[in-house]
């Protein structure tokens, strides 16, 4: 049971479309995208740049000195190309403003970017272990592995090193999730390079076995790589909520907000780097619709000031908790028209149409109930006594029972100021 309705917290009507913007600002980065976009691009570049000159090196040489894994291993870098690509196609369009189509943004077009790179390592790893297994059946056949190859698997595994921790120093910078995922796919590269390296070695020592089967681990690290980036972007695509670690620092700060009795329900799922929050908090049962919306407002800001992973927060006030079960109100109608209607109606009948008529009629739908306060006009000295007005109330409860309406509880008061409520 909610007071009035949901409140999309800090969205008030007079700056309905500024909290909006500032939603959209920080789905798509608007004051940050341009600086992180340039990161993006840079080491994107310089990665693209690095593994043009590895894949056609090792693939070469990899050929004309007989390694498989080092031809492997070029393809590879190869397959590095096509992820540089995807990378920055993704991070020109990630950024792009939302739209009616896409009233959040675009941020989930890196978690797909993300997913993409996934399955594509997974079926290039795939791809080497056959490979090597294939080779492996023919061994006797092959020629000798020649030393070339060893040099330039070393060089590769110091290039791919440096390009590595250059590419993780750019994404922290940019704040970008894809990035970081291709700067590990970097690293994943340095590694492979290294067994490459070992492999080659051992094989120029007389450890035949030893080309194919660093070509064969080449494979399987792949196929780990691209397992890992798979499943983390197919968590997000299922709306895969926030750790339990932030899950934790979110419900203290919501329930240290001024104003909030409990929280009893708290949902997150995850766009691209950053959580999107859904909060049911309990409030007093009474207070005003305007005094419940700024408890929405503070506990979004806290939330969001406090948590930097957070995006935006929806507050759900709450009279009262929800999540447990209260005897139900019926299909009746109930509605404020329907029931205001009927108490002035009632009040006519009792008390006449004088200066006992209500001022104002205030519901709460409360523990399966419908309560009703209802405020008079100020005291004059013609009006009856205190019991007579009691004597009203009885009546008009005698009546809502007779009518199959819950009104179980009544309130009625004088204004005394001279103000008329608006």
């Amino acid at each position: 049971m909610s007071l009035g309705s949901h409140h999309h917290a800090g969205h008030s009507h007079a700056d309905h479309s500024h909290g909006q913007t500032a939603l959209i600002d920080a789905l798509t980065g608007s004051h940050a995208s341009a600086e992180a976009n340039r990161l993006v691009r840079r080491s994107v570049n310089v990665s693209m740049g690095v593994n043009v000159t590895l894949s056609f090196a090792q693939i070469v040489v990899g050929w004309l000195a007989n390694s498989h894994s080092l031809l492997v291993d070029g393809f590879h870098s190869l397959s590095d190309l096509l992820s540089d690509f995807l990378v920055l196609f993704i991070a020109r369009h990630s950024a792009r403003a939302a739209d009616d189509n896409h009233p959040y943004g675009h941020a989930r077009l890196e978690t797909l970017a993300t997913l993409m790179l996934g399955l594509m390592l997974v079926v290039i790893g795939g791809g080497f272990l056959y490979s090597a297994g294939e080779k492996a059946m023919h061994l006797g056949e092959a020629p000798p592995v020649g030393m070339t190859a060893l040099y330039v698997a070393v060089g590769a595994l110091l290039a791919k090193e440096w390009l590595f921790r250059y590419m993780l120093r750019a994404a922290k910078r940019a704040n970008s999730a894809m990035l970081i995922a291709n700067a590990w796919h970097s690293r994943s590269d340095a590694a492979s390079s290294l067994v490459v390296a070992i492999g080659i070695g051992g094989s120029l020592l007389g450890f035949i076995y030893a080309d194919l089967l660093a070509a064969a681990i080449v494979g399987a690290l792949i196929i780990k790589m691209g397992w890992t980036f798979s499943r983390s972007a197919l968590e997000e695509l299922v709306d895969h909520g926030a750790d339990a670690a932030q899950l934790e620092e979110i419900r203290d700060v919501i329930r240290q907000t001024p104003g909030v009795l409990d929280l009893h329900e708290l949902r997150t799922r995850r766009m691209a780097d950053r959580v999107l929050v859904d909060a049911h908090v309990h409030v007093a049962p009474r207070i005003s619709v305007s005094e419940g919306h700024r408890i929405a407002e503070l506990a979004r800001s806290n939330v969001r000031r406090s948590c930097a992973a957070v995006l935006d927060v929806l507050v759900h006030i709450d009279p009262e908790d929800d999540s447990v079960t209260h005897t139900r109100l019926g299909d009746a109608d109930l509605s404020r028209d329907r029931l205001e209607q009927w108490v002035a109606a009632e009040s006519a009948r009792v008390w006449g149409h004088g200066k006992l008529a209500p001022e104002r009629v205030q519901l709460h739908y409360l523990n399966g109930r419908v309560e009703v306060e209802v405020m008079l006009a100020p005291a004059t000295d013609d009006l009856p006594e205190p019991k007579v007005i009691e004597a009203g109330v009885f009546e008009l409860r005698r009546a809502a029972e007779a009518a199959g309406l819950p009104l179980q509880r009544w309130t009625v008061y004088r204004r005394l100021t001279d103000l008329a409520p608006e």
